[in-house]
């Protein structure tokens, strides 16, 4: 494997991750105010296809770690962008719900084939430091999220509001950008040896360290490859899976219910719009940062933080009517959504090793089904309170709960059986 590659790939999957969330999560929040008075919809059925984004994501995270298992990441690759590019054109040429629902649902699996698992599995095999190829690819991601809301307001002004063209321009660039991600990624024999060759220097030399009491920068790594059932029996993974809950949960209902939720309190569009795409640079900062300092700094403590900025941020966006808590929001939910998300990847892996995290961070994964619940809630409580700063003041208190329990965790200590 030659020096360039591994970057080479970083530089294919960020722009496949880039464009995906631009076009799924980032997207949709925005053109919903312009969909539901021409279709006639209530919120609550609006905002129920966003859940139903999240929660496809989250239930079919077990597939694309059973397809790169069979396939490789290539094939995995190619049918997800296929099935993402599928449910753009659905959403392109919607008239009512159950077609709407579908382009939702398709964009769901695509995402979780085309995205996250598939670049961490392919990034962790080729990278021994890996924070800031993890903070990098992360980081397109976060990109997304900031142009995902200028892209909807720039063509839907420039084509007097035509969602349809928008749908439909995504599912194109979705098609295209997905196929130069597919001819960089070789077949799945050299990543097999890459990673089982650096498998073996990452446990030496953790095992070394061990045995001396000597951990550089007091960064825990474990000394062996722990097998799935015995991750999951530790009390770390649930910590995990609830720190990665609560931020999809946060990130989710933020992207989704901000616009709606900014112009009833008296925001411009325009302006919440804006917010949006702050909160989306604050996760570019997050991560990149994040990415610089992660093979410094125990990735528990930037974990910590993310979730307590996630708690400040809520709050903040609850009753976000003048512009120091609109700030004080972009930059809590931005930053604790962009650590978080970074912070667990890493997490997962120096507590368990490489060789199976596909499927550990595939069942972390599984929880967005729960969390895409968030602005299916929050649509339910507007349509009945009237508002949705009860909805953003309880995800906060959920996520408090997490804050806590990271204070406090440990790394785990039980050795993996045979």
């Amino acid at each position: 494997m030659t020096a360039i590659r591994p970057w080479l790939l970083v530089a294919a999957f960020s722009l496949l991750l880039f464009l995906i969330t631009a076009a799924t999560y980032s997207s949709l929040g925005v053109v919903i105010p312009a969909m539901v008075p021409e279709l006639g919809w209530s919120w609550e059925h609006a905002f129920l296809g966003f859940s139903i984004l999240g929660v496809f994501t989250g239930l079919s995270s077990w597939l694309p770690a059973l397809l790169i298992r069979r396939i490789g990441v290539r094939g995995t690759v190619l049918v997800g962008v296929a099935v993402m590019a599928g449910g753009l054109a659905c959403l392109s040429r919607v008239h009512a719900l159950p077609i709407y629902f579908l382009g939702t649902a398709l964009c769901g699996v695509g995402f979780q084939m085309a995205a996250l698992i598939p670049g961490t599995h392919v990034l962790s095999a080729i990278f021994k430091q890996r924070a800031l190829p993890f903070g990098i690819y992360f980081t397109f991601g976060a990109l997304g999220g900031v142009a995902g809301p200028w892209m909807v307001v720039s063509i839907l002004g420039a084509t007097h509001n035509d969602w349809r063209l928008y749908w439909a321009l995504q599912a194109v660039l979705v098609g295209l950008v997905g196929l130069v991600c597919a001819v960089a990624v070789g077949g799945p024999r050299w990543l097999e040896q890459a990673g089982a060759a650096l498998d073996k220097v990452l446990d030496d030399e953790a095992r070394a360290q061990h045995a001396s009491g000597v951990i550089p920068g007091k960064v825990y790594h474990t000394d062996h490859e722990w097998s799935v059932r015995d991750a999951v029996r530790t009390p770390q993974f649930y910590v995990l899976l609830a720190a990665y809950f609560s931020h999809l949960l946060a990130g989710i209902s933020a992207a989704s219910l901000t616009q709606a939720h900014l112009t009833q309190l008296g925001v411009a569009g325009a302006v919440a719009a804006g917010m949006l795409s702050l909160e989306g640079l604050m996760q570019v900062v997050a991560r990149l940062g994040g990415g610089a300092i992660g093979d410094r700094v125990d990735p528990r403590w930037l974990l910590v933080f993310a979730q307590g900025l996630l708690v400040i941020g809520l709050l903040a966006l609850a009753r976000a009517d003048s512009t120091p808590l609109l700030v004080l929001y972009a930059v809590g939910v931005g930053v604790g959504f962009g650590l978080t998300v970074l912070a667990v990847s890493l997490l997962l892996l120096n507590y368990f090793g490489r060789r199976n995290n596909v499927e550990l961070f595939s069942l972390t994964c599984l929880i967005g089904a729960v969390s895409a619940a968030g602005p299916f809630i929050g649509g339910f409580m507007r349509d009945r309170l009237g508002t949705f700063t009860p909805t953003f003041q309880l995800f906060a208190a959920v996520t408090a709960v997490v804050f806590v329990a990271a204070l406090f965790m440990r790394p785990p200590t039980a050795r993996a059986t045979a």
